[in-house]
């Protein structure tokens, strides 16, 4: 017998009183340390929830450890969500669920049918639409919310969280009227005389927004709940946890001393509450349950409402380039005083010309702080093809969420027009240029489910296989490059490698067992994938109910 699998044979051996675990039988499927697909049998977890040793068909006999069939089910690496809102996925369970809705009427109905169910909100608020989803792709107004709901304020925030639409009653609340002025990085939509719409763009939210009654510590505790058994039904067993407020940390703090933190949350923190609260990085908590480790600042908005920040004007809207949050100068000082207090550094950037502007400045930080501090672009959706080469160089991780691709396509074709796409959700470039890549889903403005993501990546097809072919087709991901990006690129990006990311000795036993082996399936197949058990540090923590037998007819 060669050594190494002598040694393995004694440590099996010699288990402790506390038994260790070894689950077995199992078609294992990771992404090695060379981004090539391996295949292991079997996982021998040491009873502090780490692994021990990954099998790869070795037969022992074992000793106080006690043994579970995985009946040849397919097992991954817990996928990590490198970009998620945790506290606002379960925040929009708890309130009017409006993604999917088909047109302003089907909003309006919605709102209808909710309102007198919920008379006890003073407020109602909901998440979700897409005018982009309706017949004529207006955007909403004040006007079609009070035609409904005029006796207490409503906002609605559209899907990807860059705007919302109120009624008259929340307008009167904020104080917003025809002489309140459009905030730096923000833009109120205004009729012919000036009067506001209802419709309030990024920055211009907060008008709004800060009239809303805060929510309590049990409503956010609530939220973190719903939002975590969500993300373990997915399969995802850590989250970069992006505009973590002040409110959201001692949320997660609160989880884990209760011992209620099951999911592992890197922490990123709203920059200006950073900055006020004085508060710095931290170390891993609650046995790497929870770590804040960055900042997260944006460059601008989202190309839904033309709000992303263009090198050149909109295709359709020529009289706009978007909307930058900061100049150059600004973005520069903002970030400077993160790195110098010791933060990771994650900004949003949608548009080429907010990109150029995020490479710029983490360039210079570079040459002062160094390239391990692992410089994060959120997004990095459209970027001229001439700065994804200065990526690597700098030493920046592209963090992208491959369903915007599919969510986003027309869309972006009429944004861009089609001279401007060849920068765009661009995943295999970025790779060939040499920068990391780290994979999310930007929950709740997508799903949390990550595998129409991996599906997305490598066909550069929605769940109906369109287009044909893949849209940019020379941009689809191997499977194993989606599923690195899902794993070990996304703990890579929230320095966590040494822990999770894959099941190696000496790290967490976080992973999943799902239906089918996605390595082996079509896209849609793919992205269709059912996880029916997550284990986290070694133990399950979430199963998927059985399915009710079927009913017996002609009796």
């Amino acid at each position: 017998m060669h050594k190494p699998l002598l040694a393995l044979a004694a440590a099996l051996l010699a288990t402790s009183a506390n038994a260790d675990t070894l689950v077995n039988n199992l078609n294992g499927i990771q992404v090695d340390a060379n981004g090539r697909l391996e295949h292991f049998t079997g996982i021998l977890i040491g009873n502090d929830g780490k692994v021990k040793h990954v099998l790869h068909g070795e037969l022992f006999k074992l000793r106080d450890t006690d043994v579970v069939d995985a009946g040849g089910r397919t097992v991954l690496p817990g996928l990590i969500d490198a970009h998620g809102h945790v506290t606002a996925l379960g925040t929009v369970a708890m309130t009017l669920q409006l993604t999917g809705s088909s047109s302003l009427a089907d909003v309006q109905q919605r709102l209808r049918d909710y309102a007198p169910a919920h008379p006890d909100k003073a407020w109602i608020i909901g998440f979700g639409w897409n005018q982009e989803l309706w017949p004529d792709k207006r955007f909403p107004t004040a006007a079609d919310l009070d035609a409904v709901v005029s006796d207490r304020p409503v906002v609605l925030e559209r899907v990807d969280g860059h705007a919302i639409v109120v009624n008259s009653a929340a307008m009167r609340a904020a104080g917003a009227t025809a002489a309140m002025r459009d905030p730096a990085g923000g833009k109120i939509e205004r009729d012919s005389k000036g009067n506001p719409t209802g419709l309030f763009v990024d920055k211009a939210r907060t008008l709004v927004e800060q009239a809303i009654p805060t929510q309590t510590a049990a409503d956010e505790d609530e939220a973190l709940d719903l939002s975590q058994q969500q993300l373990l039904a997915f399969g995802i067993t850590a989250v970069g946890s992006m505009s973590t407020s002040m409110d959201d940390w001692k949320t997660f703090r609160r989880a884990g001393e209760a011992g209620r933190l099951k999911v592992r949350l890197v922490g990123y923190m709203n920059a200006p509450e950073a900055a006020e609260s004085n508060q710095a990085p931290t170390p891993w908590l609650y046995d790497d349950r929870l770590r804040l480790i960055g900042v997260k600042l944006f460059a601008d908005g989202a190309l839904g409402s033309r709000g992303a920040w263009l090198k050149q004007p909109y295709a359709d809207m020529p009289d706009t380039r978007g909307l930058p949050r900061r100049t150059d100068a600004e973005y520069m000082v903002a970030a400077d005083a993160a790195a110098a207090r010791g933060f990771q550094i994650a900004t949003h950037a949608i548009g080429d010309a907010a990109n150029a502007q995020v490479i710029s400045a983490y360039e210079r930080l570079s040459r002062k702080y160094g390239k391990d501090r692992r410089w994060r672009i959120e997004h990095f959706q459209v970027a001229d093809p001439a700065d994804i080469a200065r990526l690597a160089p700098a030493g920046i991780i592209a963090s992208m969420q491959p369903v915007h691709q599919t969510s986003d396509r027309l869309m972006a074709e009429k944004r861009l027009g089609p001279n401007r796409l060849a920068g765009a959700y661009a995943w295999q470039s970025v790779l060939r240029s040499g920068a990391r890549l780290a994979f999310g889903t930007d929950f709740p403005v997508e799903s949390p489910n990550p595998f129409p993501g991996l599906a997305a990546a490598v066909s550069r097809q929605d769940m109906q296989g369109q287009p044909p072919g893949g849209w940019i087709p020379s941009e689809r991901l191997t499977f194993e490059q989606a599923l690195a990006a899902y794993t070990r690129g996304s703990a890579y990006a929230g320095f966590a490698e040494d822990r999770i990311g894959s099941l190696e000795p000496g790290k967490w036993a976080d992973f999943i067992i799902v239906d089918r082996d996605p390595s082996k399936v079509d896209p849609q197949a793919l992205a269709r994938t059912q996880v029916l058990e997550t284990w986290i540090a070694g133990r399950k923590v979430w199963e998927k109910a059985p399915s009710p037998p079927p009913t017996e007819r002609g009796k």
